[in-house]
Order: C-alpha cells, then sequence, then structure tokens
C-alpha cells in the first residue's frame, strides 16, 4: 500500500460529507447543519454535522471522524487479534437521518477505512460501509427503489456482490431479543480488501454516491403525505427499536466509546424524540399491522419485483 493512500481515502469522505450536507439542506430547505469540530486526546477527531428542527428533518446527523492511535480497543482486537501490538487509523462518513413525516423513513449510511500498521509487517486494512432504510409505514415501490440502488452500487464489482451484501445487512441489523429487523435492509459489509486497494476503495466510493440517488426520491414521494397523531405516536415507538439496536449491537458505537471518541457525535444518531409502550401490538388489519407482517421479514425485493 502506498503511503499518500489513506490521505486520498480521507480527501474522499471529507468531500462526500459536504455533498450529502449540502443535498440535505437544500431538500429541507429551512435549516441549516451545525458544525463540531472536535478531537480526541488519544489522536484524531472529527466535524460533527446536525441538523435539527427542519421542515423535513427533525435531525440529521453527517459526521466525518479520523482517529489513530497506538492500541485499538477491546472490540477491534478481540475480533481480530492479529491486530496486537498494531497502530492504527480509522477513518470514516456515518449518517442517521430521522425524519419528521412518520411516512418518510428512517436511514442509516456509512463508509470507512481501517488500516493497522507496525514496523516490519504489511498494513492490514480494509473497508466497509452500506446503507439500510428503516420506514414506519411500508411501500414496496420505495423498497424496490431502494433495492435496486443498492444492487447498481455493487454491479460493476462483481454479481455476487449484492446478494451477499444485502443477506449480510439482513442479518446484521436484526434485533434477536424482538425476533426482527430493524428495517428492510439494504446492503452492509466490512472487512474488505479484495482486489487490492484501488478496487475495494472504488467499491466504498460507489456506496458512498449512490446513497443519495436512493434515499431522496423516497423522500420526495412521501414528505407529504398527511399524518396525525396515531402514524406520529407509532413512529415514536418504532423509534425505540432504532434506539435498542444502536445502544446494543452497534459495533461502530461501541468502537467509538470505547476508542475514545467523542459521544456527543457517536450518540447523534439517536433519535430526538421517542418512546416506549409495555405490551404494544398494532390493531389487526392496520398499515401499522402491515409493517410487521410485509415488510419487517426476509424478502428478495428485486427478485418479487421481477416476477
Amino acid at each position: 500500500m502506498q503511503a499518500d493512500h489513506p490521505e486520498q481515502v480521507k480527501r474522499y469522505l471529507c468531500e462526500l460529507q459536504d455533498r450529502i450536507c449540502t443535498a440535505l439542506e437544500e431538500a429541507d430547505g429551512s435549516a441549516r447543519f451545525q458544525e463540531d469540530l472536535w478531537t480526541r486526546d488519544a489522536g484524531g477527531g472529527g466535524r460533527t454535522r446536525v441538523l435539527r428542527g427542519g421542515s423535513l428533518f427533525e435531525q440529521a446527523g453527517v459526521g466525518f471522524s479520523h482517529v489513530y492511535g497506538s492500541n485499538l480497543p477491546p472490540t477491534a482486537s478481540e475480533r481480530r487479534p492479529e491486530l496486537a501490538g498494531r497502530g492504527f487509523q480509522a477513518m470514516g462518513v456515518s449518517l442517521v437521518l430521522h425524519p419528521l413525516n412518520p411516512y418518510v423513513p428512517t436511514t442509516h449510511a456509512n463508509v470507512r477505512f481501517f488500516i493497522a500498521e507496525k514496523a516490519g509487517a504489511a498494513p492490514i486494512w480494509w473497508f466497509g460501509g452500506g446503507f439500510d432504510l428503516t420506514p414506519y409505514y411500508g411501500f414496496e415501490e420505495d423498497a424496490v427503489h431502494w433495492h435496486r440502488t443498492a444492487h447498481a452500487a455493487c454491479a460493476p464489482f462483481g454479481d455476487e456482490l449484492y446478494p451477499r451484501f444485502k443477506r449480510w445487512c439482513d442479518e446484521y441489523f436484526y434485533l434477536p431479543h424482538r425476533q426482527e429487523p430493524r428495517g428492510i435492509g439494504g446492503i452492509f459489509f466490512d472487512d474488505y480488501d479484495a482486489g487490492g486497494f484501488e478496487q475495494a476503495f472504488g467499491l466504498m466510493r460507489s456506496v458512498g454516491d449512490h446513497f443519495l440517488p436512493a434515499y431522496l426520491p423516497i423522500v420526495e414521494r412521501r414528505r407529504n403525505t398527511p399524518y396525525g397523531e396515531r402514524e406520529r405516536e407509532f413512529q415514536l415507538y418504532r423509534r425505540g427499536r432504532y434506539v435498542e439496536f444502536n445502544l446494543l449491537y452497534e459495533r461502530g458505537t461501541r468502537f467509538g466509546l470505547q476508542s475514545g471518541g467523542r459521544a456527543e457525535s457517536i450518540l447523534m444518531s439517536l433519535p430526538p424524540l421517542v418512546r416506549w409502550e409495555y405490551g404494544s401490538q398494532p390493531e389487526p388489519g392496520s398499515a401499522e399491522e402491515r409493517l410487521y407482517t410485509d415488510f419487517l421479514r426476509p424478502r428478495d425485493w428485486l427478485a418479487e419485483a421481477a416476477r
């Protein structure tokens, strides 16, 4: 690996954050991102951008981080023992968007790069990322569009990647204590170095570049859908699942907190308002029940659309 490769990745990630924030501000039309620059004592830092109280987004967070140090947190070294004793760099862009209208889905995306080095040994590096969608009210055309765009992001790099990354996403964004997925999935990958740096970096860029084309058309279709107190209450209840996953299972959250990252930036993924209700059950035959029966289960959206 060439010495300037991490800098190439960093330049792309900063540009991606700028591009996404500009597009989201234009889509919202009434609010702008606040930026906080931060550093950590152990090395590195980032820039966190949060938009709040918009006409479209109740809260939207888009963060860039680049942290480095001589010791990895336990979440990394326990999974990859060969990383012990190496210095590391980890950088990425991560976003979570919580719209106000319950008919507009919540979404998450991230792309990231990791490298661990020590004298006299070849570096260990990989890319990761993906995007997933969490609707409160399901629409099949939205799900098909989302997965078609995810497929397009992977297609130039091999026909096997989309089904593999879709399955990985379905398995990762799953709440075992609820026995249900967080949403309708998308794509997710980690530890990816196939084909060398240029090939793997190209895949990460493609995933990052396809996020806005995947999400914004859904936003435009649903943003003006009328809703009332019932829909809003269901949205806040379902946001509880998002909190449960991020605090209990999200590997990036654990890595960030254990590596000394900025807590406010790491936890910006959590929704501004949320509710839990003991024993909540959707009304039979309702749109809320249809979310559970038709959308929160494994489906091959592209194969079904092709029939």
